[in-house]
């Protein structure tokens, strides 16, 4: 898989202009939802090759990263003549990248394309990484492929778009990179103020989380080894968020991350000792920050068959986690038995109240 260049921006409308001349393209397509093309899409739409470009715009949200938006925009990208040297611009979040990247990655086998993420979420998570793909038949990012943007371009001006809930819930990904990293970076990002946003500061924090997240997937583009520590939380995470759909009340990715998070670092605490301080410490932030997602012992039996389904599991009925001895201290291919899943659900419910 080749190597994508991440460009944390100090001036957007440059880098924009040479990561686009970077390219040989006959036709350019930019892809928005329904928020970005009203809230980001005006802050670029001067620069002359912009001016040029065939907008396609989708429905916002997860609810959209589905087969139907998908051949809408396969659809558009034939009808208003891309071809193989064509070049897409996906602006958007985390739905916008993985959507955009995945039919960019498809059409005519392949054409290239540039991620500008504008939610927190798709900066430090979604659009870094090479990982694309769309929601099917109820679960989380189940077709998909390994196909990364040419560039990715950071710029922390596009987070004032956003509310707070959306802030949130990409700083879950950032807490997910420093627990799998360092005690010092965790530590720092449990100090934020997530109410008072100083966005420099987020901007230096975005860059870190982003390095952390470089450095695992170069290590293991295609998730055979390391790279699964990045799933850490995301077993049960995306549990949740199967879960959610299901029940026509979704939720946000990063929301569901942090959820996952508390049941799995249980599961840390218990099978691998992860420190009961640490554990405490995160689980408050976690509990302060991203309230709680309401299910019942009645609703234990779903959700295990959802994690019984998720896509990182290696054969039938096991269940594969990544688990945390310490900060940093990544144990991958761990499994657990369905009393320990139930055990952790009973956790989830008692802890976070």
């Amino acid at each position: 898989m080749s190597k994508q260049e991440i460009i944390i921006c100090q001036n957007f409308k440059k880098e924009l202009t040479e990561a686009v001349n970077a390219h040989s393209f006959d036709k350019l397509f930019i892809l928005t939802d329904e928020h970005t093309n009203v809230q980001c899409l005006p802050l670029i739409k001067d620069m002359n090759f912009i001016k040029d470009a065939i907008q396609i715009n989708v429905g916002p949200e997860d609810i959209h990263k589905n087969l139907e938006t998908l051949a809408y925009v396969w659809k558009q990208l034939s009808e208003k003549g891309g071809t193989r040297h064509s070049l897409m611009i996906n602006l958007g979040g985390g739905m916008i990248t993985d959507l955009g990247g995945f039919a960019a990655a498809t059409f005519k086998r392949g054409i290239s394309y540039i991620n500008i993420p504008t939610t927190l979420l798709s900066m430090v998570d979604a659009a870094v990484g090479g990982k694309t793909g769309i929601n099917f038949n109820d679960l989380k990012n189940e077709i998909g492929a390994f196909c990364p943007a040419d560039q990715v371009l950071i710029n922390s001006e596009f987070l004032k778009t956003i509310d707070r809930r959306n802030l949130l819930s990409g700083y879950a990904e950032m807490l997910k990179h420093g627990l799998i990293s360092n005690v010092s970076h965790w530590a720092e990002l449990l100090k934020f103020d997530t109410y008072s946003i100083d966005y420099t500061k987020l901007q230096q924090l975005i860059g870190e989380s982003v390095a952390i997240k470089e450095a695992v997937v170069e290590k293991d583009p295609f998730e055979k080894n390391i790279r699964k520590a990045l799933n850490f939380g995301h077993t049960a995470g995306h549990a949740f968020e199967s879960f959610s759909l299901h029940n026509n009340l979704p939720v946000l990715h990063g929301y569901a991350v942090a959820w996952g998070m508390v049941c799995e670092l249980y599961l840390s605490h218990i099978r691998v000792g992860f420190p009961k301080d640490k554990l405490r410490q995160t689980i408050q932030f976690i509990k302060e920050n991203y309230g709680k997602l309401n299910f019942t012992c009645e609703d234990y039996e779903t959700l295990y068959n959802f994690m019984r389904h998720d896509k990182k599991n290696s054969s039938s009925g096991i269940i594969n986690f990544t688990l945390l001895a310490d900060v940093g201290d990544i144990r991958i291919n761990q499994t657990a038995t369905q009393e320990e899943i139930y055990e952790l659900l009973d956790f989830y419910s008692e802890t976070m109240g």
